[in-house]
């Protein structure tokens, strides 16, 4: 194991996890207050790059997983922005933002996101990324770490058989996708996971950024395994363990997941976050 790796069973967070429920239902959702957000276009990399941003105080930047858009992020937007700036955009080709003929690849939405914070005239900031997004946080660490304060990285993986489906798919000899571009979003997104990323054990471990590499317990798509080497890797790595969740738990326990976010990046103890929680 290199450096010292932090193994957080999110039990430790049992004392807030109990004050709220386990899912939030839309009708939930859509009751909850979104603070006022400015949207707009910002032109990087050769597209139109759609974000959002809201709140005041230190930044956040939230990164969506694949074939999804910011909207993942709207029910975590009144707990997260009461105390910091965040910004949330759609990836290359996703949402409303634009895309090139290039193939998408991971280091090219990093690039994306990098040329977003330079638009914004954003120095650092915290980056909390979801399954792609994690990956995007990940590539953005090894290759542009003076932008980063801290990286929470979620359901992300390292090599494409880190992705169970596609980890199955090699095993049984099934035909991968070739990484080019295709009209459809849908078939380039996938034949982005069936070949990316190729994160080398050398480039985890070069990572000097404070990162907390997380996972549900109940995550189908990534192992926990997959998800332990990662941390591993990292020096000084947090690995964070979220209960009752699976790889969709920003949408399915929003709440549990901004708390653990906050935890992490403004180092409230259970306490703390257990009573930020009750008051929601």
């Amino acid at each position: 194991m290199k450096g010292k790796t932090t193994l957080t069973i999110a039990a430790l967070l049992i004392g807030f996890v109990l004050s709220f429920p386990s899912t939030v239902s839309p009708e939930r959702i859509a009751r909850m207050t979104i603070p006022a957000s400015p949207a707009a276009f910002a032109e990087v990399n050769g597209i139109e790059m759609y974000y959002r941003i809201v709140g005041e105080g230190s930044p956040i930047l939230l990164i969506p997983g694949g074939l999804s858009d910011q909207h993942v992020w709207d029910a975590q937007l009144p707990i997260l922005a009461r105390d910091h700036t965040v910004i949330v955009a759609d990836s290359r080709g996703q949402g409303r933002s634009t895309r090139t003929d290039d193939p998408i690849t991971y280091g090219l939405m990093a690039d994306d996101y990098v040329a977003l914070l330079d638009f914004l005239h954003i120095d650092k900031v915290d980056l909390v990324g979801w399954s792609d997004g994690g990956i995007i946080g990940l590539d953005i660490a090894m290759r542009y770490p003076e932008r980063l304060t801290s990286l929470f990285a979620q359901a992300a993986n390292v090599t494409p058989d880190g992705n169970t489906g596609y980890a199955e798919a090699r095993a049984e000899g099934k035909p991968i996708p070739e990484l080019r571009h295709y009209e459809s979003i849908d078939k380039e997104i996938h034949a982005l996971w069936a070949n990316e990323p190729n994160f080398t054990d050398e480039d985890l471990s070069g990572i000097s950024v404070r990162t907390a590499i997380v996972i549900g317990d109940r995550d189908t798509a990534i192992t926990r395994e997959h998800t332990e080497f990662i941390a591993s890797q990292i020096p000084g790595a947090e690995l964070i363990i979220l209960p009752d969740a699976g790889h969709g738990v920003p949408v399915e326990n929003p709440r549990l997941y901004a708390h653990t976010v906050l935890r992490f990046i403004d180092g409230k103890n259970a306490e703390e976050t257990k009573t930020a929680s009750r008051k929601n």
